[in-house]
């Protein structure tokens, strides 16, 4: 998605080889047309698919997971980190280990919202080790339902995540996957121009 390659060479900031923010529009302030836009590449990607429902995580996936919803035109569910006291019914839930928050947590999704018979898709923004998602694959298979695929806005080529999933057999999507970066320049795979960085802006 070349849109989106350019807004990370333009607004990225690369902090090391394997950190980089985009607060500036993608998961702090959001850029709502990016968004939509994400969503619809998200639904023609996997538009062949009869999904029925679209899983993330809490936070910063629920903006594009609403995108591809509403490209689809079918609900999405997110999964909790903790279980609000609201929540009394029987959950899915699932061990997660956050790398960047040192810290294991329990996911969770209503046993109401995911049922055997949905054709489940889960969106997320970023695939670097990809823990997170292996707990939403869990959760889904879990239920009974059927995973169609998973769609990355972002995905860190250099790092485990995609290996983990397909080792699942999980059919994967992502929209910029970066091959390597370090301050001042990023590698896209299959995108091999580098970006240099000038003003604090690449």
């Amino acid at each position: 998605m070349e849109l989106l390659m350019e807004r990370i060479r333009q607004e990225g900031l690369i902090l090391s080889d394997t950190v980089l923010k985009v607060d500036s529009f993608l998961n702090h302030q959001v850029d709502t047309q990016l968004a939509l836009e994400i969503g619809r590449e998200f639904a023609r990607l996997f538009g062949d698919k009869p999904v029925t429902k679209v899983l993330t995580i809490e936070a910063s996936g629920i903006q594009f997971a609403m995108a591809t919803g509403i490209a689809l035109n079918v609900p999405f569910i997110y999964a909790k980190k903790k279980k609000a006291v609201t929540l009394s019914e029987k959950v899915y839930s699932a061990p997660v280990y956050s790398f960047t928050r040192q810290e294991m947590y329990q996911v969770s999704v209503s046993q109401k919202y995911l049922s055997p018979g949905d054709k489940v898709l889960i969106i997320d923004d970023f695939l670097a080790t990809g823990a997170a998602l292996a707990g939403l694959v869990d959760i889904v298979r879990e239920s009974g339902a059927e995973l169609v695929g998973v769609g990355c806005v972002i995905e860190k080529s250099f790092q485990e995540g995609r290996s983990l999933l397909e080792k699942k057999g999980v059919l994967v999507h992502s929209l910029a996957r970066i091959a390597s970066m370090s301050p001042g320049e990023i590698h896209f795979v299959q995108d091999h121009r580098l970006c240099h960085q000038g003003q604090g802006r690449m």
